[in-house]
């Protein structure tokens, strides 16, 4: 009975916390392991580009028109299906704002 306690929460430890971080690593290499180039990829520290060239253990990113970064292959996180950057809800959108005309409706100048 005295056992039962730690038992049970070394299982709820595994369930809730190294489950789901292997399975997110077996997900993550699974990416890395079948990335082809000209495919749009996303690193680990957020760089977007299209894999241009495969070289062993090292992948040839192209950030802009002619224009390459060398990563490991270790590095791609995410492979970008749509082939424009994932959006995120967290960070509201913006637009820019013209203050040439700044007149106030019902106002007069």
């Amino acid at each position: 009975m005295e056992l039962l306690l730690p038992l049970l929460l070394i299982g709820v430890f595994y369930f809730m916390l190294i489950r789901p971080q292997q399975k997110q690593r077996r997900e993550i290499a699974e990416v890395q392991s079948t990335i082809t180039p000209g495919v749009r990829v996303m690193t680990s520290a957020g760089l977007i580009g299209t894999i241009d060239a495969i070289e062993g253990d090292e992948v040839l990113i192209e950030v802009a028109p002619g224009v390459t970064n060398r990563y490991v292959r270790r590095a791609i996180m995410r492979v970008l299906d749509d082939g424009r950057p994932e959006q995120t809800t967290d960070e509201p959108t913006t637009r820019p704002v013209d203050t040439a005309d700044d007149t106030t409706p019902g106002t007069t100048a």
